[in-house]
């Protein structure tokens, strides 16, 4: 042993390498909960639309999860410009190919889906948003596609129910994204001009341009449980004015205590909830 090495503290101990056995759980078998950590059978987590049974935490939901769920018969649903597809304007880097990766891992050509069904009878035009394609981010295809949904259900005499779900103007489309808000707040007041009745259901997260722009001039506005509501996130405001945010700032149920949103709606109760709003716009009370 080096004569420098009498002195130092020897380990009392060894380490004895062990091999950690492996769970051997299908992929996708089970789903765990992002805030109370629990793990439930995946097939109980859809049953149960992606709610967690234990807390009550709202996940998120794909577009046609959200269609499904509210819809009285998915295979009756007629689904609009399904065929449009993002191109990259500003040239910008590598934004193809996440276009393309989200492509591919959602099997939707852009961030939302639009068409018509029927919700316990009643016909209307469902605007659904999916936050798994770019985040559900808003550029051209978003924009145009929400326009068009809003112009057929003006000529079809249709209302819209539109959940949003975003984290705001897509920045890879720079300017165009951004025009996409002065669109959409256009194509709501035609179908306004003409009677319509806009439904807004916001879902976690809404936040950036889609709040700004169409997700807050419907005619109702609901929100689910503790979904994230905003404008500019939170850091960026408590820097801007030097104070203290409350904790629940942006949430869903701030908003409601500021007026900002009509009612918080648990996602099992949403489409009996939709189904009486529907029932006070139709005409002389009869269903589709």
């Amino acid at each position: 042993m080096p004569f420098k090495r009498i002195f130092k503290k020897q380990r009392k101990y060894a380490t004895i390498p062990t091999e950690k056995a492996k769970q051997d759980i299908p992929e996708g078998l089970v789903e765990k909960c992002s805030h109370c950590s629990k793990i439930f059978y995946e097939k109980e987590w859809k049953n149960n639309l992606r709610v967690c049974p234990s807390c009550g935490t709202h996940h998120k939901m794909t577009a046609w999860e959200r269609i499904a769920s509210i819809v009285d018969d998915i295979d009756s649903f007629e689904e609009w410009d399904a065929e449009l597809v993002t191109d990259n304007p500003l040239n910008f880097p590598e934004y193809q190919q996440k276009l393309i990766t989200d492509q591919k891992k959602t099997g939707l050509n852009d961030a939302v889906v639009t068409g018509k069904g029927t919700i316990n009878q009643f016909e209307a035009v469902l605007i659904v948003m999916d936050p798994f394609f770019r985040m559900a981010s808003m550029g051209s295809v978003v924009g145009e596609k929400i326009a068009r949904a809003l112009e057929r259900a003006k000529d079809e005499n249709l209302p819209v129910i539109i959940f949003t779900a975003s984290g705001g103007a897509r920045m890879q489309e720079g300017m165009i994204s951004l025009m996409q808000m002065a669109k959409t707040a256009f194509a709501i007041d035609r179908f306004d001009q003409a009677g319509g009745c806009l439904i807004v259901v916001m879902t976690n997260p809404t936040t950036g341009g889609v709040t700004a722009s169409f997700a807050s001039i419907g005619d109702y506005h609901f929100a689910e449980p503790n979904a994230l509501i905003g404008f500019a996130g939170r850091r960026i405001i408590e820097q801007t004015i030097r104070e203290k945010l409350p904790d629940d700032f942006q949430t869903a149920e701030f908003q409601l205590k500021q007026g900002q949103i009509d009612r918080i709606v648990k996602r099992p109760e949403l489409k009996q909830f939709l189904t009486t709003v529907l029932d006070l716009h139709a005409v002389g009370g009869e269903r589709t």
